[in-house]
């Protein structure tokens, strides 16, 4: 199966590196190397500066929107506020540039494709409103951003990690972990997932979001019989 992470100027290491690594430990000690896993970018080979001291990865190809498997968007690092006409690359800065790039295209390309599950950690998803490609669905993203993904049109969900069928969101950047780990559950069922919990002396967080089952009664409100 083929991942692509992609990278952006400006991606947050956590969100690329923390999946990456639960995915890698997921197909090189217990699944025989299934997972095909590389870097990528909308504009092909080149190396890719983070946002975090200059930190730099290397993406090896351009996104293919047709290859089936899963895509993984991180979200963006830097100041949260500041004026960008003074030159400040805020997170919401950095996100919206990465929205103007052909990764939008490529992105939407890749949602028509029945073969592909696209995800995000953190702002990943904020980056995919912002381009026009969330409406309707049902994303999570850092706290801090909720009310931004609201306002593109989406369905903000308040969990660690929401199934919205073939598109996956995480929220803060930590949560990358959970979603990579949720990732081998769905795919490979919950005996990998655990092997690599154990392996990592990690254990997931919160309660993975679907929309599916009983809808929770308010609290204070009564039922109807």
């Amino acid at each position: 199966m083929s991942v692509q992470i992609v990278l952006f100027d400006g991606f947050d290491p956590l969100d690329v590196i923390a999946p990456f690594e639960v995915l890698v430990a997921g197909s090189e000690y217990f699944l025989g190397g299934d997972l095909d896993i590389a870097m990528v970018s909308a504009e092909g080979p080149r190396e890719v500066v983070s946002g975090s001291q200059g930190l730099t990865l290397t993406a090896t190809a351009v996104l293919d929107p047709h290859r089936p498997g899963i895509i993984l968007v991180p979200g963006a690092c830097g100041p949260v506020d500041g004026d960008p006409d003074a030159g400040i690359e805020t997170i919401p800065v950095l996100l919206a540039r990465f929205a103007a790039t052909e990764m939008t295209p490529l992105i939407a390309e890749a949602m028509d494709n029945p073969d592909v599950l696209v995800t995000t950690v953190c702002g990943g998803s904020l980056a995919l409103a912002m381009g026009g490609l969330l409406e309707g669905r049902n994303v999570v993203t850092h706290t801090l951003g909720m009310e931004v993904l609201e306002a593109t049109g989406a369905t903000a969900v308040r969990a660690r990690v929401v199934d919205d069928g073939d598109l996956v969101t995480a929220g803060g950047v930590t949560s990358g972990l959970d979603l990579g780990l949720y990732l081998l559950e769905r795919e490979f069922g919950s005996r990998i997932a655990r092997s690599v919990e154990e392996l990592f002396e990690y254990e997931r967080r919160g309660t993975v979001w679907r929309a599916d089952g009983r809808v929770p009664v308010q609290a204070g409100a009564e039922a109807s019989a």
